[in-house]
């Protein structure tokens, strides 16, 4: 005798419906998990003391990004004892409210640079992207040479700012039709030193 197949073992044989209903299932999950942070002000306003990026230091975030800083640096102290004992202040999302897409991550082959903003002066920095080890010996960070010599001035940023702005970062006319000028005379160096000694400032020396 013929054993009828079971409403379970009949969707497990048809692919269709079984795709369709996994495409609802992680549908709704994720839309339970992401739309209320919209409307949570803690996560869609800045903090205090945050501010869009300036002209020079949006330029070097692009930089940071092209030359895949992030595969070895992580933006984000998670708020466990041996993290904020080590880096600061553990990372709010209303720090990055500017940022678009934002930096965070885990990936950790160099140390977190969320609150690197004023650690070291603009010399350290520029000695240790043109050769780590002059700096710090045990690093096995590439050198960055061709920065030192990539002028950014021909960078397209007041565009970008405009772009930016209709995503809801707060730059104002002056701030765009300024932003050209602020390269003038700037390298790739300088853009990303500028990059990374605005981040994590906002709530620096907060415990």
């Amino acid at each position: 005798m013929a054993v009828q197949a079971s409403g379970h073992e009949l969707l497990e044989k048809n692919m269709t419906p079984l795709i369709i209903l996994i495409i609802l299932v992680v549908s709704i999950g994720g839309l339970v998990e992401i739309v209320p942070l919209f409307f949570q002000r803690v996560t869609t306003e800045p903090v205090q003391g945050v501010k869009p990026y300036g002209a020079l230091q949006l330029v070097g975030r692009d930089i940071y990004v092209r030359e895949g800083c992030y595969n070895c640096h992580s933006q984000m102290i998670r708020p466990f004892r041996a993290e904020t004992e080590r880096y600061g202040h553990y990372s709010v999302a209303g720090e990055y409210v500017y940022d678009h897409p934002f930096q965070w991550g885990s990936k950790r082959t160099g140390p977190d640079l969320h609150r690197v903003g004023g650690k070291y002066s603009d010399e350290w920095h520029r000695l240790h992207l043109n050769q780590p080890r002059d700096v710090v010996p045990e690093s096995n960070m590439p050198a960055y040479p061709w920065l030192a010599k990539n002028s950014v001035e021909s960078d397209p940023v007041d565009a970008k700012m405009r772009a930016l702005r209709t995503v809801g970062v707060p730059y104002t006319d002056a701030d765009i039709a300024g932003a050209k000028e602020q390269l003038k005379g700037k390298t790739e160096m300088d853009a990303l030193v500028a990059y990374l000694q605005g981040l994590g400032t906002a709530l620096k020396g907060v415990k």
